[in-house]
């Protein structure tokens, strides 16, 4: 709070020096007022700071109408360790005869509370890792596919600051597992300490404040030369690299209003994603370190430990190969895998009403397909793990000719095809005989008309002996020779009606 009467105007230093000039030449404060053209309540307000030994705009303690309750405000925020309200120090007060507003007590608790926090607030050091020394590992929620909620397992370094980031459709110990096994050959070693939040999958429970390690857990980490261990909890030490990662990744990755980010269409997509969110945030400048991560992660691969050419895979299930259909069986099911993994080995598992499908390969544990789960009979079949095809392939009998007979009559062109086609539908007999014919009459028509009649007798359905001859026949007396050949049909006849027979007998 200022010490400045009422009507007052704050002074620029130039002014305010003018003042205390015209007070020591008056000594008097109307006539410094009078000289200085100011009001006497600024003389005496300048005046007044000089002597205290204040700067010109130095807030100034006034008595306030709560100072003989301030003990009685301090008691009570330190019994509640700080965490009283206002409103209840206020009744307190008025209990005890105060008569003041309740923003004069909003205003002395928060003071109260900034000087009680000042004496007990905790102090953070920087960490300063050792390069190969720590990996953390957190989960963020994902965007959703299709309607389902999907999962980011964010990992760092420590000491390089090299993030991965690998969506996922659960947290389970299998997908840990996998996450962990793909991580660690992503970044192309196993530190000596992994480092995690305490949930189920890692931490079972707590005995005396001690963490007890899943089993699984531990026999991973004896697998893969490293000590899985855990954060104390609400504790930024040791948990803050993690969570940032966990913060940028869903920034730059879950579609918001703030980064207008499309839909996914597919976790395929999602997948893409988290790959080029990676090589743009490993491959620009850290803004503690001022190095890219990955320029930095070539030099903490030489601490890292070597990874093992096989993954802990005790919790991934059991293992099937791929057949050439690009399905596994499972409990009498069938269950499809994209088809790039055809004679290849991959690990199966039922996670509650889901078959979760993973496969190892150069860059780790990777699930590759989720089916629900199905009775025997019922094959579940993803199309998008089968190539790009027509979809009606069965029906679909494009000819392909064998002999040098057929290659010739193929060769008249797209009518010659139509033809085949047609006829074959239409239980044509002698095809080859007249197959012959039609390359016989394109040395004397030309290929040109005999394809297009071809073609004619295709659309017309005229397949019969001479149909062909007679059709080229016609096209050359005519002078349109793209004039419409009438279908045959028992719709139609070109003999004679028996209409006249109605005149006999009268």
């Amino acid at each position: 709070m200022r010490l400045e009467p009422e009507g007052t105007d704050i002074k620029h230093a130039g002014e305010i020096m003018e003042i205390l000039e015209a007070y020591d030449l008056h000594d008097s404060y109307s006539g410094a007022a009078r000289a200085a053209g100011c009001d006497k309540n600024t003389v005496k307000l300048h005046v007044e700071r000089r002597e205290r030994g204040l700067g010109p705009h130095d807030d100034v303690e006034r008595p306030s109408i709560i100072d003989g309750f301030r003990p009685k405000v301090e008691e009570l925020v330190e019994r509640s360790e700080g965490d009283i309200r206002a409103d209840v120090v206020h009744e307190r007060l008025v209990a005890l005869g105060f008569d003041g507003s309740d923003r004069t007590t909003r205003r002395a608790v928060a003071e109260a509370k900034k000087d009680f926090k000042a004496g007990r607030r905790r102090v953070y050091r920087p960490w300063i890792a050792e390069p190969g020394a720590w990996l953390q590992f957190d989960w963020g929620t994902g965007p959703d596919i299709a309607g389902r909620a999907t999962l980011l397992f964010c990992a760092w370094l420590a000491w390089s600051r090299f993030r991965v980031v690998i969506p996922v459709w659960d947290r389970t110990l299998p997908t840990v597992l996998a996450c962990l096994d793909e991580t660690l050959r992503t970044i192309g070693g196993v530190p000596t300490y992994v480092l995690t939040d305490n949930e189920k999958t890692v931490t079972t429970s707590h005995v005396a404040g001690v963490p007890i390690r899943h089993p699984e857990i531990a026999a991973a980490g004896r697998h893969y030369g490293t000590q899985i261990t855990t954060c104390v909890p609400a504790d930024p030490e040791s948990k803050g690299g993690s969570e940032a990662t966990v913060k940028i990744a869903k920034a730059d990755l879950v579609p918001t209003t703030v980064n207008l980010r499309d839909a996914y269409g597919s976790f395929a997509e999602l997948r893409t994603a988290c790959e080029t969110f990676m090589a743009k945030v490993n491959h620009r400048p850290h803004r503690v370190t001022r190095r890219r991560p990955a320029d930095m992660l070539g030099e903490e691969q030489v601490r890292l430990h070597r990874v093992p050419a096989d993954p802990h895979v005790a919790a991934l299930g059991e293992t099937r190969v791929v057949t050439r259909e690009s399905v596994i069986s499972l409990g009498g099911t069938r269950y499809s895998v994209p088809h790039q993994l055809v004679d290849q080995s991959v690990w199966v598992r039922v996670d509650g009403e889901e078959v979760v499908i993973v496969h190892k390969g150069e860059s780790g544990v990777r699930e590759v397909a989720r089916h629900h789960t199905a009775a025997p009979g019922n094959p579940q079949l993803d199309l998008a793990h089968y190539p790009q095809r027509s979809n009606s392939r069965i029906l679909d009998h494009t000819p392909q000719p064998r002999t040098p007979g057929e290659a010739a009559f193929l060769q008249l062109g797209p009518g010659a095809a139509a033809w085949l086609v047609r006829a074959a539908a239409a239980g044509t007999s002698r095809v080859n005989v007249k197959m012959d014919q039609a390359v016989e009459f394109a040395a004397v028509y030309g290929v040109k008309q005999v394809d297009g009649a071809l073609a004619a007798a295709a659309e017309a359905g005229r397949f019969a002996e001479g149909d062909l001859a007679s059709i080229l026949a016609h096209r050359r007396r005519t002078a349109d020779p793209d004039r419409t050949i009438v279908p045959i049909s028992e719709a139609h006849s070109l003999q004679n009606g028996t209409g006249r027979w109605q005149e006999v007998g009268r």
